[in-house]
This record gives structure tokens, sequence and C-alpha cells, in this order.
């Protein structure tokens, strides 16, 4: 095992084969290899406190990037994966109406009525931005809170700066174009107001004091605490004016020698011992994927991706398979070749 695999895996904490198998997609962060422009561009949006928009092919790790940072930095960490049924102010929060409804009219035959706060979900942009604020459902400092709202993310975030916070915004191209156009404001300004009960929901102070003097002058104390990743999938085209709000990076499709990095790190966290047999492997799977790359281009089908590579060499070192053999023709046609989604299909 070389010493970056035995970093990896004594920093990640390898986890048990049960757990590694049943999360085949881990998302935790645990392992990502980060290009130099792709670094670059995450310090500019940090720099400059706008959103990072990624563009790029299906499993190019478009969406692994986020957690990755988030588990770097010690940042709190919050997703939300956009369907097409998402609504504008989903990510900011929803208002539970019908369950109002019902309470009130409970309430009115005892002349009362309910607190509308308590039916307020805080969305993932809420908890970054406001995270005690969010616990409070937007009601004011000091009021006494009876239904304390917990954080989606508690578990993941136990243990991590409060002040801080990643949010992925996963393929964004899927909403209708009323979402990233309410995300606009929200985007720019850090804030924005629940309809509902009236406040104005923005950026808290840092619960610690910000660096004086010569830690200060550290670039890093100058850059934003809070970083939003929005991936895109191209399925539609973005607004302009959501654009002109981000920093724009499109993440290229991996070469021969980036698939073998990539896998070099992600087999370290895999289970059992890195072997040289298992270095070889990996370059020949990454060998023959380049011609199967070659090979679809010209029947008009998506070419595979790095997380298909991934899959194909798991199989591979799972179950004994070596490219070239019948049983890698199989696989071929079960992981990386996949006539049913024409290139240019959403995966």
């Amino acid at each position: 095992m070389s010493q970056e695999q035995t970093a990896v895996r004594e920093q990640s904490g390898t986890p048990g084969d049960a757990e590694w198998l049943d999360t085949p997609d881990r998302g935790d962060g645990r392992v990502y290899v980060m290009p130099p422009e792709l670094d670059f561009a995450v310090k500019v949006a940090r720099a400059t406190g706008r959103p990072l928009l990624l563009r790029g092919m299906p499993g190019s790790g478009k969406s692994s990037l986020a957690p990755y940072i988030a588990r770097q930095l010690g940042w709190r960490y919050y997703e939300h994966v956009v369907t097409y049924r998402t609504q504008p102010r989903e990510l900011l929060w929803s208002f539970d109406s019908v369950r109002r409804l019902g309470d009130a009219q409970v309430a009115a035959r005892r002349g009362g009525t309910p607190d509308d706060a308590s039916y307020v979900q805080p969305g993932v942009l809420w908890w970054a931005l406001a995270p005690e604020s969010a616990r409070r459902r937007g009601r004011p400092e000091g009021t006494e809170i009876t239904d304390p709202c917990p954080d989606p993310f508690e578990k993941v975030n136990a243990g991590r700066k409060r002040d801080h916070a990643v949010v992925l915004i996963d393929e964004i191209d899927k909403a209708d174009p009323d979402v990233p156009n309410s995300l606009l404001v929200p985007l720019g300004s850090h804030r924005f107001v629940v309809s509902e009960i009236g406040e104005e929901i923005h950026t808290e102070q840092p619960a610690t004091a910000p660096p004086s003097g010569a830690d200060a002058a550290d670039e890093h104390a100058q850059w934003s605490r809070h970083l939003v990743v929005l991936t895109t999938n191209e399925e539609r085209e973005l607004p302009q004016a959501l654009l002109r709000r981000c920093v724009v990076h499109r993440l290229p499709e991996h070469d021969r020698d980036m698939l073998v990095r990539i896998a070099g790190k992600h087999m370290a966290d895999w289970p059992g011992e890195v072997t040289p047999a298992d270095e070889e492997l990996a370059e020949a799977v990454a060998d023959k994927l380049m011609e199967v790359r070659e090979q679809v281009d010209k029947q008009d089908v998506r070419r595979p991706s790095t997380a298909e590579y991934l899959d194909a060499l798991r199989a591979c070192r799972s179950l004994g398979i070596r490219p070239g053999t019948d049983e890698w023709r199989m696989l071929t046609r079960n992981v990386l070749v996949k006539p049913q989604q024409l290139a240019g299909d959403p995966a």
C-alpha cells in the first residue's frame, strides 16, 4: 500500500465490509481527488462569496465535491437533491398549512390561535446561514421554544464548526425555472423573508470572534464562511441571472491517468489490503475503459463515466474478473455500455 493510500485510510477511518457494501454511493466526503483547476475554482467561490456551479457529465464527481470540502474543513454540511416537483421556496423553508388549518379549528373552539412558527420547516439554505434561527423556526431571540427544530444533518454535523457551512443543491437543472430564479436574492444577499411569520432571515453573526491583528491578514480570514455548490447535468438551460451570480467550473472527462489515480484513492477506502495486483488491475480496467469509450462513440451511446469505471473495478476485484475474459465482456455490457441510454439522455 502506498503512503497516499495509507493516509487516506487513516484519515477516513475505513468502514466495515457490511457498511461499505450497503452504501456504494457513500457521499460522505471520505475520498476525492481534487485537480488544481477545481481547487482554484473553490477558492474563488470562497473568496467572492458566490455559489460554485459545477457542470459535467453524470458520474464525473460533481455531487461528491461538497461533502468532501465540508469534511476537510470541518464545516457543517447540508444537501438538497432537486426534482421536477421541487417548489421555488423549498430550499429556504416550507410551511405545513394543512396541519395549521386543522389546529386552528381546534384552537378556535378554545378561544385561541396557533403559533404560526410551529408549522415552519427551515430548508437547507436557512440552516446553513442561520442555524440558531432555524432551531427557533424563525422566532425572535429570547423567545421560549417548546418545539425546537432538529438539525436534519445533526449526526453528520456533530462536532463541526457552527459558524461555517457547505450546502449542496444537486441537479438544479431538473427544477422549473422558478426555482433558480427564486434563489437569486437569497444567494446574492444571504437574506430572505419567511412570509407566514413575517420574519427576515439573514446570516447570523459568528459565535466566535473574528481574527484581529496579524491573524486578520490571513487570506482565509477574508473568505466567506459559507459555500453553496450547485450541480447541473444540462437537462435545462439555467437562467442567465443565476449564471451571473455563480463561479462556474466544468469537470472534464477523466483520462486514463486520472482514472488510475482516483482508483488508488478509492481502493484505499475499500475492504482489504491494496496489493500490487490491485494496482495493476486498476490500470488494466482503465485501459479497457479507454477502448470502450472509443467503441461507444461509434454507436452514439453515452461514454462510461468515472463512477462506472469504479463499479467495474469493484466487480473485477471482488469477483476475480480480468479484462479480456468472457466475464469481462459480460461485465462491460452490465456496467459500462448501456445502449438504452443514448448520448445526451439524463442519467
